[in-house]
């Protein structure tokens, strides 16, 4: 018998989660607060997302309060796994069938079922899975987009239990709301990187992993610093949301760069550096008319990740984008530049460093790390330096997540 009182709970928070979705979007961060939400609601210790794709199921999100309490369960978040769609796995008999699975004990399925239960994840974490609830999201037009496996319904005093009635009703029906927020998520995602694959044709070095990597690189770097200075979370999740994205377009102003220039072998002369500082004004001019946070966001970053701690950088103070000399002469400095453009300073300038290129071979960790430290209070900002020394293994994860 379903608990009203509780049903009526969760249709409450059912309206205000969707509607809250609907702020979101970046898929990263969408997948998060969707899994979240569930969690709560059911009172799932512990959950993954995985997302359909053509070779499987490729592993997303997850989430594990027991395990995941500091920067292990975000690197997790970054492991590239797929799991095949056949009946032999559970989140993958859900994703033939399109049928949820509802298991009281991952350790006693009946021998009757198709699918078997992989206790490898426990033996390695030492985690105890009991139950689980997988549910697979479904647009409107019944087409599956993923799988969300919840784990360990926890009673009042935080015992497993199994899940009941009530969250295998309400939870699916969230599900179904979730699959329209992962779709416009991917297709925001999707949009990005083809205007950063317009941006590769006139500039290589503007690969889909390159930017890719260094939107994580912000969004991490982020969450470090934003938790460091106690910021709530949940304006660290929505500004997640926007720097992951914004600061995956911090160079696309190089579209208005003549390749002559872009794709020199050589040192560029002190004149045809000049006209490579444009780039940052060319790209703050894709957003010059905002219409969102996102907008301002990409113009900021966009127009000042060249900027310097100590105010040596480039192109500084800008009164009127459009003017054919729109600097003031005022060099911005220390907090006259905007965080995000700090972040994605330094986010730009490692991934540079790091990989290689037809002119240069990648640096080693060890010098990258020295540079980057000796440049803390003259090119960057020391509170981020501080913050992306801090989380070097969610740095490597992604590193290994996007590969060139």
């Amino acid at each position: 018998m379903i608990d009203e009182r509780f049903a009526y709970d969760n249709l409450e928070e059912f309206q205000r989660v969707t509607q809250e979705l609907n702020t979101y979007k970046d898929i990263d961060a969408i997948l998060d607060k969707i899994l979240l939400e569930a969690r709560n609601m059911a009172r799932a210790d512990a959950g993954s997302i995985f997302l359909l794709e053509d070779k499987g199921l490729r592993f997303r999100y997850v989430q594990n309060d027991t395990l995941f309490n500091n920067n292990k369960g975000i690197v997790e978040l970054y492991s590239d796994l797929i799991v095949p769609i056949d009946t032999n796995s559970i989140v993958g008999y859900t994703a033939a069938t399109g049928k949820g699975v509802a298991i009281d004990d991952a350790y006693s399925i009946p021998k009757n079922q198709p699918y078997r239960f992989n206790p490898e994840f426990d033996e390695q974490s030492g985690y105890h899975t009991r139950s689980v609830l997988t549910i697979p999201l479904q647009t409107l037009e019944a087409r599956t987009v993923g799988i969300m496996e919840l784990i360990n319904a926890k009673d009042l005093k935080g015992n497993y239990i199994p899940f009941d009635r009530t969250t295998r009703i309400f939870i699916p029906l969230f599900a179904n709301h979730a699959a329209l927020a992962i779709e416009r998520g991917i297709m925001n995602r999707e949009l990005i990187l083809r205007m950063m694959r317009m941006a590769e044709l006139r500039d290589p070095t503007e690969t889909g992993p390159h930017v890719q990597r260094v939107g994580a690189y912000c969004a991490e770097i982020f969450q470090q610093l934003a938790g460091k200075r106690g910021i709530d979370p949940q304006k660290i999740r929505r500004t997640k949301d926007l720097i992951r994205l914004a600061s995956m377009l911090h160079d696309v102003g190089k579209i208005g760069i003549h390749d002559n220039i872009l794709k020199k072998p050589d040192k560029l002369t002190s004149r045809e550096f000049d006209t490579m500082k444009w780039h940052p004004v060319h790209g703050a001019r894709l957003f010059a008319n905002t219409t969102s946070d996102l907008d301002v966001m990409s113009r900021d970053i966009s127009l000042h990740h060249h900027e310097k701690w100590d105010g040596s950088g480039y192109p500084g103070k800008i009164d009127n984008l459009w003017a054919d000399m729109p600097g003031t002469g005022h060099q911005l400095k220390e907090k006259e530049i905007p965080l995000p453009a700090r972040i994605t300073a330094l986010a730009d300038v490692f991934d540079a460093l790091a990989s290689r290129r037809s002119y240069k071979k990648a640096w080693s960790e060890d010098r990258i790390l020295t540079t980057i430290s000796r440049e803390s209070g003259r090119h960057f900002d020391p509170e981020v330096v501080s913050a992306f020394l801090d989380i070097q293994d969610i740095i490597a994860a992604i590193q290994k997540r996007y590969k060139d």
